[in-house]
């Protein structure tokens, strides 16, 4: 009882209830931001935090976390710009309904779904934090590689209509994913000696150009910013979802949040194949109206579900074993270690009261999410205000400041053009862009899973099928490839 109370009075004092609000409003600004990351958000705020005491340095970067994974949807939904990989999945759905005119309900959707996954990860967090990370260390090669193949089935469902073109997108994808020196062999591959490529293509650079770049050539050449001045001159009202509207979708709610959960667990995972999972599990459902990609609201609650659910999932494995769960989480461990705490089963025991001042911080970093969060999205909302000459010129801005600032190169510059053009003609001829990014996402994960594998097996796939959890995972990978072509069986019986 004594550590429950010393807990609150750590957390829910004036200074730590300011910085938890810091945390949030800054962990979503720079998330809104392509470029800035939620990681370089955290690493922004690192200096600040040497001179505060343990438990209020980690709420500090806590908060940031969760408004950081909120905030990339809101460039996502306005620009279909991204501001964080995690946000993809959520431009599908919600820029189809910014476009026709729904971007408050939209903006909304994300803020109530976003905090709803903080909030459900948090008490999974600080109820079964020691089992969870056990059995997310049972996950090898094979089930990395089984768990890259289900989110990699989501171009069933974020394709184009033509399967075969979306197929050919998500090869595309996992051919340029190749580029560059081999991580295992350290033989380069497809560099053609250029020194640029020895490190690969950023897919973040290939994300911006193919969503947001080659938005704005398509608007330009159809004079689309006569229609978006007109339709966008009314003001962007956040609407923030009733309790009545999420219980009609609890389902979406929950199945977000769960997935995000437990891909968040699984050590390196981390919420952009949480949210892309979370999204393929509800686009299977073809008979949903309005249709997946057409602005369903659905489209919108699984990914942000999932990928805040990953927030406290990715905290299990950071703080019960020393392993971080995601990019975001290694430099919050980095941060732990500063300020000379080491994560681990040892710190749970040394530091209690620790775990409840991070599960107090995410609940209460959650509430200011859904209340504060308001004024955020609807600040940037205003920028829809603007005539299109403008908004397209303020996109490609911020698509160059975002690329450049990845490695403070024109490289990823020049390729965030390159892949404008590219994902232009891919909007032109109806192939996916979606699918390319998912490919050069998911491409570095499912070879390398699969390579170790068969290392680990001196040359035998045979690892694949007599690990449980693999065979678990694998079947779970093929019925998710399977459905849409099982269902529409079913259907026509």
């Amino acid at each position: 009882m004594d550590i429950i109370i010393q807990s609150l009075a750590a957390v829910y004092n004036p200074m730590t209830l300011l910085l938890v609000s810091i945390g949030v409003l800054f962990g979503m600004v720079c998330g809104a931001l392509p470029g800035l990351s939620t990681s370089m958000a955290i690493i922004l705020l690192l200096p600040f935090t040497y001179s505060m005491d343990p438990i209020s340095a980690i709420v500090l970067m806590v908060s940031c976390y969760v408004g950081g994974s909120c905030g990339g949807s809101i460039s996502s939904i306005l620009l279909k710009t991204p501001g964080t990989p995690e946000a993809v999945a959520t431009t599908f759905d919600g820029y189809p309904m910014a476009q026709q005119g729904r971007a408050g309900e939209a903006l909304g959707l994300a803020v109530t779904a976003s905090s709803f996954g903080t909030i459900f990860s948090a008490i999974v967090m600080l109820v079964a934090s020691p089992v969870l990370a056990q059995a997310a260390l049972s996950f090898q090669s094979a089930e990395y590689f089984g768990l890259g193949l289900i989110g990699l089935s989501c171009i069933t469902s974020i394709g184009s209509k033509n399967q075969v073109k979306a197929v050919v997108s998500v090869m595309i994808g996992l051919m340029i994913g190749t580029i560059g020196i081999d991580s295992i062999n350290g033989v380069e591959r497809f560099a053609f000696e250029q020194p640029s490529l020895l490190n690969g293509i950023n897919y973040i650079s290939v994300m911006i150009g193919a969503f947001a770049v080659a938005e704005v050539y398509k608007n330009i050449e159809e004079y689309r910013h006569v229609d978006t001045s007109l339709r966008t001159e009314q003001k962007v009202k956040i609407k923030l979802m009733k309790f009545s509207e999420m219980a009609r979708m609890w389902s979406s709610f929950i199945r977000g949040s769960v997935i995000g959960t437990i891909i968040g667990i699984i050590p390196a995972a981390g919420g952009s194949i949480a949210s892309l999972i979370a999204y393929g599990s509800e686009a299977q459902n073809e008979n949903a109206k309005p249709k997946f990609g057409e602005g369903n609201p659905r489209g919108i609650i699984a990914p942000e579900c999932s990928h805040n659910a990953a927030v406290g999932g990715s905290m299990v494995p950071t703080l019960t074993l020393g392993i971080p769960g995601s990019p975001v989480a290694a430099v919050i461990m980095a941060a732990f270690l500063i300020i000379g705490l080491t994560p681990g089963p040892m710190l749970l025991r040394e530091q209690p009261i620790m775990l409840n001042a991070i599960f107090l911080a995410l609940i209460t970093a959650a509430l200011l999410l859904f209340v504060g969060g308001r004024f955020v999205t609807s600040q940037f909302g205003h920028i829809l205000k603007l005539p299109y000459p403008l908004l397209g010129t303020l996109i490609i801005t911020l698509g160059v400041v975002g690329a450049y600032s990845l490695k403070n190169s024109f490289y990823d510059v020049l390729i965030m053009f390159v892949f404008g053009l590219v994902g232009y003609f891919f909007d032109k001829f109806k192939y996916s862009n979606a699918a390319v990014i998912l490919g050069l996402i998911l491409g570095e994960i499912i070879e390398n899973s699969l390579r170790k594998q068969i290392i680990i097996g001196d040359g035998s796939g045979m690892g694949f099928v007599t690990r449980p959890v693999s065979v678990l995972v694998l079947t779970v990978a093929v019925l998710t490839f399977l459905w849409p072509m099982m269902s529409k069986k079913f259907r026509n019986r």
